[in-house]
């Protein structure tokens, strides 16, 4: 077995070239066993192993900077860098980022989980390379889906004028997340069809040198190929042609539903967890299924709803059959999230009901669009903001629970946040059935954890202006929990732990994320509530919390009334476990509890 004797690049590139068909195989190997464990994104890192490992023998790591665009294709990467342990001991098996990460190794040069930044890094390493004099390559390694995304055409178009040593390998499988979505893949077909000939190329347009590999998958072809760019002064793209999941028939067969996955079983492929069905008739037992079947209904009897998704279709519910279902009225931009929420603001604006799916963590990206172009047009569209919580993906580059903070400070737009199913598509019902005289944007905080049925919730007619709901426990309670969206089933518990001390609480739904229904917490205080404890699956610096006691301080009727405000830390959190960051937060039901009675005793 050569992996366990692979120590860093230099042992690779000391191997025999016939010796390269059986690494690469135990590389593959190594994916999918360790992925098979505790899951990964399996489909991108199989398509680049021959790739991977004639970058290694052609360049000298860490010296050559060797950058991956949203780096989830770098397990390969890492296991040649001296991380092989991580995908060979199931001991080590989560000793390692998902993701390239400086804090692991050296040959790891930035934190990325976001799409489209390697050619705008790999312009800032060489730039600083050729100001002190330096002579190493920068290679970007990108693949096709990312390509769709605005800062990708940003550091492509700026590479060529900067000019200098910069190679940027193209890895082209013909996927995004789910299909490629945007004119310039018809471009990159006709290089493929052509070997590389057709006379439109976006690459040379742009005024990149440019190359093409039609096998990326043959290891010594992708070395010739890099030989001949090692040391080149100039820009240069490399474009190479590879097959998502490639050596792992369910991958090879389904590379939308492989692109990422939980658990499974290696040798038949069956996925632990049931995957999200993709037929229009299943059971929506998701949140992700609930607003797929709602959608597609509501699509059905009016031809103006669109549902817009920025390449992450199944987090809305909407695998191939229904994207098939709904024909024109569901439309997958690519990884393109700035142009998503304009597109939807202009869509709005022009009499269509678009609604907008998007992860949190993704949203960032679209931010000045959200604020410019939706806000300021008092643009009357939804969008559904996915995995904002402490139980979404925990690897720092994915953080989703910065949420609050970002669109609290956005004039005009109302930001809801569902307990429960009901709720949920309650708020989205509302949402899309606006009259055409309510202006403005709607972000709905698609709650993260399973789903919750509360049938007993208040539904509200209109959802224009903060009411919260006092579910219980009003009458003789001296404090009250603000359970924000999905932390009130944590409300919930916290309140029957301070009724089993005795304690009388009320629990209060505020349906708001960025707004709070002063008047309804005033007339608790007058009724001897003198504490309010604030509970929210998020960042607590700018958060909701910090806005009831803001609210709170400056209303009449309120003095005296104490806020103490639970949520999640201000920090870049990397691989937590979820219960222990939430304790450490105060955020368990007998933290609470012994909060409120410390305060209530004081």
């Amino acid at each position: 077995m050569y992996l366990e004797k692979i120590k860093g690049p230099a042992d690779v590139k000391a191997l025999p070239e016939e010796a390269m068909g059986a690494l690469c195989a135990e590389i593959r190997r190594a994916i999918i066993d360790s992925s098979a464990v505790v899951g990964g994104h399996v489909g991108p890192n199989l398509a680049v192993v021959e790739l991977t490992v004639a970058l290694h023998r052609v360049f000298d790591s860490p010296r050559d900077k060797i950058v991956f665009d949203v780096s989830h294709q770098c397990y390969a990467h890492k296991i040649i860098t001296g991380r092989a342990a991580a995908f060979l001991d199931p001991k080590s098996y989560e000793d390692v980022s998902g993701f390239t990460n400086p804090r692991e190794s050296e040959h790891d040069h930035f934190a990325v989980g976001h799409t489209s930044t390697a050619a705008s890094l790999a312009c800032g390493l060489a730039k600083a390379r050729d100001l002190r004099g330096g002579d190493e390559n920068v290679i970007a390694v990108i693949g096709d889906g990312s390509l769709s995304g605005g800062l990708a055409f940003e550091g492509l178009d700026w590479a060529a004028e900067q000019g200098g040593n910069m190679i940027f390998v193209v890895n082209d499988n013909e996927w995004s997340i789910a299909p490629d979505a945007g004119g310039i893949y018809r471009c990159l077909a006709r290089l493929r069809e052509t070997n590389g000939q057709a006379s439109d190329n976006y690459f040379r347009s742009l005024g990149l040198d440019y190359r093409y590999v039609a096998d990326g998958h043959d290891v010594l072809a992708l070395e010739r190929a890099l030989e001949e760019l090692r040391g080149i002064d100039h820009p240069c793209v490399l474009h190479v042609r590879t097959v998502k999941g490639r050596g792992y028939a369910p991958a090879e067969a389904d590379p939308e539903g492989w692109h990422h996955v939980g658990p499974f079983n290696a040798a038949t492929g069956v996925k632990r967890r049931s995957p999200a069905p993709h037929s229009i008739d299943e059971e929506e037992r998701d949140y992700a299924q609930l607003t797929g079947g709602f959608l597609l209904r509501r699509m059905t009897a009016d031809p103006s709803v669109v549902a817009i998704s920025a390449a992450t279709p199944y987090i809305m519910g909407f695998g191939p059959e229904r994207r098939a279902a709904a024909g024109a009225q569901f439309v997958d931009v690519g990884i393109a999230e700035e142009h998503a929420i304009t597109y939807a603001a202009s869509l709005a604006c022009a009499g269509a009901r678009p609604v907008v799916g998007v992860y949190g963590t993704f949203l960032q990206r679209a931010f000045d669009q959200l604020m410019h172009d939706a806000a300021l047009n008092a643009a009357p569209m939804t969008v559904l903001v996915f995995g904002c919580s402490v139980y979404g993906t925990s690897d720092a580059t994915h953080l989703g629970f910065f949420d609050v903070p970002m669109l609290g400070c956005v004039p005009g737009l109302t930001y809801l946040a569902p307990t429960c199913a009901e709720e949920y598509l309650t708020m989205l019902d509302w949402s899309i059935s606006r009259p055409a005289g309510t202006a403005g944007p709607v972000a709905i905080r698609v709650p993260a954890a399973a789903l919750v049925n509360r049938p007993s919730f208040a539904p509200l007619a209109d959802y224009s202006a903060p009411v919260a709901e006092v579910a219980r426990g009003a009458e003789h309670a001296r404090a009250a929990i603000v359970a924000l969206g999905d932390f009130y089933p944590l409300g919930e518990e916290a309140q029957r732990a301070c009724a089993a001390r005795g304690i009388d609480v009320a629990l209060v739904n505020p349906r708001w994320a960025n707004a709070v229904d002063v008047e309804g917490l005033v007339a608790l205080a007058q009724k001897g509530v003198r504490l309010f404890v604030t509970l929210e699956d998020g960042c607590v610096d700018g958060g909701f919390g910090e806005r009831v006691a803001r609210e709170l301080a400056a209303a009449d009727g309120a003095a005296g009334a104490r806020v103490r405000c639970l949520g999640l830390p201000k920090a870049f959190a990397d691989r937590y476990d979820a219960d222990a960051l939430l304790a450490e937060s105060g955020l368990n039901p007998e933290s609470i509890a012994d909060l409120i009675d410390a305060e209530l005793t004081r």
